[in-house]
């Protein structure tokens, strides 16, 4: 895929300021696309925005009364926005758990249910789900995301079958682990859950199922959703596309 293919389209990015988001971001406008900044850091946000030629929206996506209401003109929603807790199951608080679970899985439904109507009366929608290797195999001591990523597995592949003949795909994007803040600030967590000392978490932990021994760039995601969001993946939808080192080869 080459040049500004994703002209006339306008993209939302979910946690688009910063880390996935902001490469998904950057990778979309210089194909084209409309972007806009979706994030809770308003100030990140607007900085990405403005350099971007995009639109800024600060939004709490934990605020699942105002998405209920919410009706979004959009041609590409990337639902990207996450965090991570970890924890073994008998000391995970079910506070963190109910957090992780509405903004990976019931904001993603509700920002869906909110794009689908502008995307239906086009005729063309993509969505795009920043799921991850966690939505098909499972790690200990992350029930909480990889709950979340299973779902986003389901409801994905149920957008898919109910957006096909509306011209609106669906898809999951199933990355390792990428390098990012949010996997930076696992470290001393999987430290502390593994007994080990954090310089060995990589080595030990992270990249152990994995054949290609490194992080994934943020950019490498970036441009499986590009093609994704083009004319040219029309008929890829209900599918989830691994990006993991062979990690899930095993």
């Amino acid at each position: 895929m080459s040049g500004k293919t994703l002209n006339g389209r306008k993209a939302v990015v979910t946690g688009g300021a910063s880390g996935i988001g902001a490469a998904c971001a950057r990778e979309l406008a210089a194909r084209g696309a409309k972007i806009v900044v979706a994030d809770v850091d308003e100030a990140g946000a607007a900085a990405l925005a403005d350099e971007l030629g995009g639109t800024a929206w600060a939004v709490d996506l934990l605020d699942v009364d105002a998405l209920a209401a919410l009706s979004l003109d959009c041609d590409i929603l990337v639902n990207n926005a996450g965090i991570q807790h970890i924890s073994p199951i008998e000391d995970f608080e079910p506070a963190a758990f109910r957090r992780i679970l509405t903004l990976m899985l019931e904001a993603p439904f509700l920002l869906v249910r909110a794009a689908l109507p502008h995307m239906y009366a086009n005729g063309f929608g993509r969505v795009i789900n920043l799921s991850s290797v966690h939505g098909l195999r499972a790690s200990p001591f992350k029930s909480a995301y990889v709950s979340a990523k299973h779902g986003l597995e389901g409801l994905s592949k149920v957008t898919a079958l109910e957006g096909g003949e509306h011209g609106v795909t669906s898809n999951c994007i199933n990355p390792g682990y990428v390098r990012t803040p949010l996997v930076e600030k696992q470290l001393a967590d999987q430290a502390r859950v593994h007994g080990i000392p954090e310089s060995e978490v990589l080595a030990k932990v992270m990249l152990t199922e994995s054949a290609i021994k490194r992080l994934v760039e943020p950019e490498e995601v970036a441009f499986l959703v590009a093609w994704l969001a083009s004319d040219d993946a029309g008929m890829v939808t209900g599918a989830s596309y691994t990006m993991d080192g062979g990690w899930s080869a095993r």
